[in-house]
């Protein structure tokens, strides 16, 4: 089953993060056995900063033989791509100052998405305060938290250039997550899939963001310094109940 279609299908979907430059490519495919033990619906692997191909390869492929679950890329730029995975999620960083992450990155690397013959996910990324790492990588003009407006101005933006989901990124290790007010506002206004992430490190949290209209939860520092298949058990729980 394509990626799309599951995601389609479900009421709210768990992705795991993890960044080949976090992690050996071995520990990160254990980390991903353990997400898939706890029920998490696919492998999101990509990072702020560039890990090399060898090691986003060797991930990938670790990740792969170890359980059954699709990869899907989280690229920060072109050189993120690999055919190894299963889908990208093809993204432009629409509230960036750099023209680079919101089209120049994404004309270099289409013709690999094409020729690696990965599914491919529309998505347009926004950086929400604080945006960590991220947000200073991609130069961007966070939307304030204070701001729901501007966020849902942002996420029609990427629904009417034709893109088939909208991710709000508070960025890797937030203290909070997005606003609930804020994903509700967005879900209201958009008729695509609303992605959130950054911040969420407890099944409470998790719950709160689902019941406001996430469509798709991604996890990433919340495992991995813990019992990674409890963690992320407990939070596919929280938003599948």
């Amino acid at each position: 089953m394509k990626l799309d279609q599951k995601f389609s299908e479900q009421k709210t979907s768990h992705l795991t993060l993890i960044d080949p430059d976090e992690q050996k490519p071995n520990k990160a495919a254990s980390m991903a056995l353990a997400a898939e033990n706890g029920g998490t619906d696919a492998i999101m692997v990509g990072g702020s900063i560039a890990s090399g191909l060898d090691r986003l390869e060797n991930t990938v492929e670790l990740i792969k033989d170890k359980t059954d679950l699709k990869v899907v890329l989280f690229p920060q730029d072109h050189s993120g791509l690999t055919d190894k995975a299963d889908a990208v999620f093809f993204m432009s960083l629409l509230n960036s100052r750099e023209k680079m992450y919101i089209s120049g990155f994404q004309f270099l690397g289409a013709p690999l998405v094409k020729r690696y013959g990965l599914e491919v996910l529309p998505m347009a990324y926004l950086i929400v305060e604080p945006g960590g790492t991220v947000g200073f990588v991609g130069d961007a003009k966070e939307i304030p938290r204070d701001k729901p407006d501007a966020a849902v101005a942002y996420a029609l933006t990427g629904q009417y250039m034709g893109m088939d989901y909208v991710y709000l990124e508070a960025g890797s290790g937030a203290e909070e997550p997005i606003p609930a007010k804020m994903v509700g506002a967005v879900k209201e206004n958009i008729d695509v899939n609303l992605i959130i992430g950054g911040g969420i490190d407890t099944p409470k949290k998790a719950a709160k963001l689902s019941k406001a209209g996430a469509d798709i939860i991604v996890t990433g520092t919340a495992i991995e310094e813990k019992d990674e298949s409890a963690v992320v058990k407990k939070m596919v729980k929280a938003i599948k109940s």
